[in-house]
């Protein structure tokens, strides 16, 4: 392994897409990006279905496990079972603006509550050895822009806080959806960029808006790594790339290599009663701006859905694709 931040590259928390069928497609695209969970709150681990929210394929590590949730007590019990699970970091969600977040005090609204925030990170450092992390926005609402974000900053710095991943546009909690939150706010990357100046003994990781290896590269001169949301999973084929362009290693594998590598772990997922249209799902972008793109598309969404559908059905998708090539 080379001397890289493990954050480098990563791959961003994104809720009902990178669940475990997703984060195993990708890692067989990129052995060196970092990759985390969608956000499980603190009640779904502690009261709910434990297995469904935590499990993951060892192939996919290094996993990160995000957790929504504000309560001491509660973030350091679900450091201790996600550390026995075998989750390499976790990260608090600080970021995320819905409505039913608010309502649980969890998410960005707790940017406005530095001192609780430091208090769950510390208790889940204190219950756990693996790295515990922070991601969040620049600022909420009405806050000071820099002032408010470096009072944030500091108090997580100040129990021992090391990286921090910065969505680089403020949420507005009134009057915005999730959606909205997106992509309105304007984003700031100088004020990402700032950060990294002014604290240069923190890991500074960078998220929002992001399209590009080229933009990767570009925020990697400022920052310490960068994180792609919806790019990856709209347009997986840019991680193929990513070992080779901001690693120096090996290309991962091209769509075709990568559908042809799926086909054991979606008969095994079948076999434990999987439905073959939740793994597909997060394949249709594999092809994006190929040849024979959309019909490996309408195949796998008109068929994957059915009762028996099986790797037949994906087998018959990637057909396509070579036809048309």
């Amino acid at each position: 392994m080379s001397q890289y931040s493990p954050h480098r590259f990563c791959t961003a928390p994104l809720l009902d897409w990178s669940d475990r069928h997703c984060r195993y497609l990708w890692r067989l695209m990129s052995k060196r990006a970092h990759l985390y969970t969608e956000m499980v709150t603190t009640g779904a681990i502690l009261h709910g279905d434990r297995e469904r929210h935590l499990q993951f394929d060892a192939a996919e590590l290094p996993v990160a496990l995000q957790l929504g949730g504000s309560d001491p007590r509660e973030l350091a019990e679900c450091a201790r079972i996600a550390e026995e699970w075998g989750y390499a970091e976790i990260n608090l969600n600080c970021g995320c603006p819905s409505d039913r977040v608010q309502s649980g005090r969890f998410g960005a609204c707790l940017m406005a509550e530095p001192e609780i925030v430091a208090a769950g990170l510390s208790a889940m450092r204190d219950a756990a050895s693996i790295p515990v992390t922070v991601k969040h926005r620049i600022g909420i609402d009405d806050m000071e822009d820099y002032p408010g974000l470096t009072r944030f900053i500091e108090a997580q710095e100040a129990i021992g806080t090391e990286t921090f991943i910065v969505h680089a546009r403020k949420a507005w909690l009134q009057g915005l959806s999730p959606k909205e939150n997106r992509e309105i706010p304007p984003l700031n990357y100088d004020m990402v960029y700032q950060l990294k100046r002014d604290y240069p003994q923190l890991q500074i990781v960078i998220n929002g808006g992001i399209q590009s290896l080229e933009e990767c590269r570009q925020h990697l001169q400022q920052v310490d790594g960068v994180m792609l949301g919806r790019a990856a999973y709209q347009t997986p084929a840019i991680l193929s790339q990513v070992d080779r362009e901001l690693f120096g290693e090996n290309e991962g594998p091209d769509a075709a290599e990568v559908v042809a590598q799926m086909l054991p772990y979606i008969e095994r997922e079948l076999s434990r009663g999987q439905r073959l249209n939740h793994i597909t799902r997060h394949m249709l972008g594999l092809f994006q701006g190929l040849p024979g793109a959309r019909r490996f598309r309408r195949h796998l969404s008109e068929n994957a859905h059915k009762k028996d559908a099986g790797p037949e059905v994906v087998e018959q998708a990637l057909s396509l694709v070579t036809q048309a090539a």
